[in-house]
Order: C-alpha cells, then sequence, then structure tokens
C-alpha cells in the first residue's frame, strides 16, 4: 500500500525548513541540526513539499520535539525585523501619511469556529449583481497624485475599467507563469528558446518543442493540462486567484476593520484545506488543533516568510485606492495569520504600492518607493528590494539582472517572499510598468512564477487602466470567467468581479 504523502506538514520535513528558516532569522540552529543528523534525519525537500519516504515513528516525534526547541531559540534581527505593526511603524520613518484604521479587539476564535455571522451567507454567481447593487451608493474617494494633491474622484463608475484590467492582468500574468512553476532558470530559458519564445514574449507551448528537453524539463504536471498556449480554455483555479476571492468576501462580510480572527473564520468556512499550501496550510492545521491567531503563524510554520501572504495582498490595495497606509494595515492583519516578520513586509509592500497604482495617477516608480515606505528600512527585504531596483536601472539585459539576483539568493527556497519580491520589483522597474513586458520579465526570471506572474499583471493591468489597454493575446483566450472552489464564485466573469471589488473600494466605513 502506497503511503499519504501530505506535502507541507510532515514533520519530518519541516524540521529541515525550520533550519534554515532559523540561519536566515538571526538564531543559532547547529546544536539541533547536529542532533537531527546525528539521529538520521534527511534534509528538507529542495522543490517538493513532502520527501518520497516516511519517517519513523522516532524520528517522527524527535522533529516534534526540535522544532519547538527551535522556536525557543532567540533572534539577533527580532529588534529590526518585528511582526507587531507598532513596531513596524516606529522603524518606518516615511510612513504614509494616510489615516490609519484602527483594528478592533475580538474574543478568542474558539467560541465562534463553525458560527457565521449574520451577513455572512454564500455569494453566488446568479447573486452578485444584487449584492453589488446591495452595497448601497457611496461617496466618491479622493484619488492623490505623487504630491499628495487630489487630482481624481474616483466612484464605482472610474475605478471599475482599472479594477477589471487588473483582475484580468492577475490572471493573465498567473496562467503565463504555471506551466513552468517549479522549473529551474535553465529549464525556463531552455523551454522557451526551444519554442522560439525567447526572450519572453507570449505564452509558453508545446508546439516544436523537442521530446528530450521536455524530458529533462517537464511541465508542472497540474497546470501544463490547461495553461499552455494551445489549450487555454478561460481561467483554471489557482490559489493566486482563490485568495483575492477569499478578500472580496472577508471585506464584505466584515468591512474594512476586519481582524486576524475573521480571516481565520473564512477560511474554515470557504477554503477547502487542500486549496492551501506552505505557510497557510500549517496555519490551518493549527487552527483545526485549537491554536489562536497570531500563534497560528509561529507555531512548526518553518514557511512563515514565503510568499504566501504576499500573493493575498491584492484585494486590500484595489480597495484602498490613494491609501497605501490603510492597504498595508489591511494586509498586515490578514498576512499574520501565517505570516511572520518579512513574510508580512511583503504582503504589506505589495498592498501599499497596488494602492497607489489604484488611483490610475501613479507611475511604477513611484509605486514601488511608496511600498518601501511600509517595510522596515534595515529589514532583509528592504535590502533585497533596493538592491534590485538598483540592478534593474543599471543593466539594459535584464537576463544579466536576473542571474544576479539568483546568486545573491542562492541560500532562500525557490518560494521564499525575499527572492521573489526583489524579482519582481526588478522587473516592474526593468519593464517600466509595461503590462507585457513586466508579466514576461517576472516569469522568465523562475522562482514562484505563476505568483510573481500574478503580482506583477495586478498592478500594470491598474497602470493600462482599462482592460482594451493590454493586449488581447492575454485577455482572449481568458474567456471572462474563472475556474474556483472559493464560494460560488467559480465561472465568475472578470467584469462581475470589477464591478464588486469598484462598489468595495468606495463603501462606507464605520
Amino acid at each position: 500500500m502506497t503511503a499519504l504523502r501530505l506535502t507541507w506538514v510532515q514533520p519530518e520535513d519541516l524540521l529541515g525548513h525550520e533550519l534554515h528558516q532559523a540561519e536566515e532569522d538571526g538564531r543559532e540552529p547547529s546544536a539541533i541540526a547536529a542532533r537531527w543528523h546525528r539521529a538520521g534525519g534527511p534534509q528538507s525537500p529542495q522543490r517538493a513539499g513532502a520527501s518520497p519516504q516516511p519517517a519513523s515513528p522516532y524520528l517522527r516525534a524527535l522533529a516534534q520535539d526540535l522544532l519547538d526547541e527551535l522556536a525557543d531559540l532567540p533572534s539577533r534581527l527580532k529588534d529590526r525585523e518585528p511582526t507587531a505593526l507598532p513596531q513596524i511603524q516606529a522603524l518606518c520613518p516615511n510612513w504614509p501619511a494616510t489615516p490609519s484604521r484602527p483594528t478592533t479587539a475580538e474574543g478568542p476564535l474558539s467560541a465562534a469556529v463553525g458560527n457565521r455571522s449574520a451577513g455572512a451567507e454564500r455569494v453566488g454567481t446568479a447573486d452578485l449583481s444584487s449584492t453589488v447593487g446591495g452595497l448601497g451608493a457611496a461617496p466618491p474617494v479622493s484619488g492623490r497624485g505623487g504630491s499628495g494633491e487630489e487630482e481624481t474622484s474616483l466612484t464605482p463608475a472610474t475605478l471599475h475599467p482599472r479594477l477589471e484590467a487588473a483582475w484580468l492582468g492577475r490572471a493573465a500574468g498567473c496562467l503565463l507563469g504555471k506551466p513552468v512553476e517549479k522549473l529551474p532558470l535553465d529549464g525556463i530559458r531552455a523551454l522557451a528558446r526551444a519554442t522560439g519564445n525567447w526572450p519572453l514574449t507570449t505564452w509558453f507551448t508545446e508546439r516544436g518543442l523537442p521530446p528530450d528537453l521536455k524530458a529533462i524539463h517537464p511541465w508542472n504536471r497540474r497546470s501544463a493540462p490547461t495553461s499552455l498556449a494551445e489549450n487555454i480554455d478561460g481561467m483554471p483555479e489557482d490559489d493566486d486567484l482563490n485568495y483575492p476571492l477569499l478578500n472580496l468576501l472577508l471585506l464584505q462580510r466584515h468591512g474594512k476593520h476586519f481582524t486576524t480572527t475573521d480571516v481565520a473564520r473564512l477560511w474554515l468556512d470557504e477554503l477547502p484545506a487542500g486549496r492551501t499550501f506552505t505557510a497557510e496550510r500549517v496555519a490551518y492545521r493549527n487552527l483545526l488543533d485549537g491554536i489562536e491567531p497570531p500563534h497560528t503563524a509561529h507555531h512548526r510554520n518553518p514557511f512563515r516568510e514565503w510568499i504566501g501572504a504576499l500573493i493575498r495582498a491584492d484585494a486590500h490595495g484595489w480597495t484602498n485606492p490613494g491609501a497605501p497606509a490603510a492597504a498595508a494595515e489591511q494586509a498586515h492583519r490578514d498576512a499574520t495569520l501565517t505570516h511572520t516578520a518579512n513574510g508580512v513586509y511583503a504582503a504589506m509592500f505589495t498592498a501599499a504600492a497596488i494602492a497607489e497604482a489604484a488611483t490610475g495617477t501613479i507611475d511604477i516608480h513611484t509605486c514601488l518607493r511608496t511600498g518601501l515606505t511600509v517595510v522596515p528600512p534595515d529589514s532583509r527585504l528592504a535590502r533585497a528590494i533596493r538592491h534590485a531596483i538598483q540592478l534593474a536601472r543599471e543593466h539594459r539585459d535584464f537576463d544579466t539582472v536576473v542571474d544576479e539576483l539568483h546568486a545573491t539568493h542562492a541560500a532562500y527556497h525557490w518560494v521564499h517572499a525575499i527572492p521573489n519580491t526583489a524579482l519582481l520589483a526588478a522587473a516592474l522597474t526593468h519593464a517600466d510598468g509595461d503590462f507585457t513586458a513586466s508579466i514576461c520579465r517576472v516569469v522568465s526570471g523562475g522562482w514562484d512564477t505563476d505568483s510573481n506572474g500574478a503580482t506583477a499583471g495586478s498592478i500594470t493591468g491598474l497602470l493600462a487602466g482599462a482592460p482594451e489597454a493590454i493586449p488581447s493575446r492575454w485577455t482572449a483566450p481568458l474567456k471572462n470567467r474563472l475556474a474556483t472552489s472559493i464560494g460560488d464564485f467559480n465561472g465568475t466573469g472578470f467584469d462581475t468581479l470589477a464591478d464588486l471589488t469598484a462598489q468595495l473600494a468606495t463603501r462606507p466605513t464605520t
């Protein structure tokens, strides 16, 4: 009988990843690592979510004990890389001047798990038009330019085109990266070159691909049937689209004053556990074990600085046009269910940058500068982003930028937030915010290709301003529908999602 190897939760696999995390965040794990390896403990899988064979009961129990010991080690970086919002703000001298939205206190999760609030009914495809209209008329939200002056009046009608472009851009960028997710950089380059698509300018294809090259660098097994040029038929399900949908439900049910506990309840109500990965899967398991947020982000969770919180940030930016501080604060409350420190900063950086782009009055370089204002300047993430932007400005050849980033961040896992956010910033800078150039550069740079393509597509879709401003080769194959297991959104059109997002962006707060 074949053993079930559930990815991202086996203690013997988590231990190896936690040893790496400890080295990265300023702890000294060498003594614990020696005990693990003397006992015969394996290294963490390099690219997969689980090692091929289960560990013995002894090793599994030892891994659990050592995970707890590692959590107790002191970190020399804790003062310059905090997770609590007040400490983050204290370290950021240029924190944006938009008004803060305080978080309301809430009781423990355990008393409410499984109980929906009065307004927590599912939103179905057939109900979306009435749901959007039911949010009520809202006063215009003023957008601001780089000078801080009010320049535009943001209403649902004015926001809709750029938000539809953002949804389409997120989907297209994600879809571009899906077939090469998990592949090494040389494999991505080889596949694209062999099919006449290098530098990357359009969808990956298997047409004309030599069989021996496909055998060396196989497409992502789950994604290839729905994401190569010859077989795209709408947007297939992906966690990079599931999380924005979840956050629409979050904002609809709880408003912009939601708490981290609200996020946890929503996940338990609406998010299938099998659709979670890395830090989100560990946090989900922790919730089921009765662990309360924000401890869900810490307990035996070596992925807490990986990319998961970043890919959940878009809706917080989309619904706070011209208010990057508010977007960052929302992203913080969302992220701390699953992440700490640099994993949280990556989400805040992204939300703040997108909030600036959502006004339609800001260029990509200003957006990135704004994103950095909510990241502690001496953190590893801030240093990585600044370095990436500098490289993008210095080198005309983007391959040179990518090679330097891969050399600099070789010690990090391919899903870690630091290298991926750096690559995102470099691609957006090098492409000057152009949609096609941005998603193609970031996907061609490797690492977490679908997540990076999604975020690049979202922000440059906003900057493009309308669906028709995005080349049709990216939008037509999407057929204005996406697949998902979230709520009753399956088959919903991006125009309908833009309507709902625009209404949430201008919904009065209480």
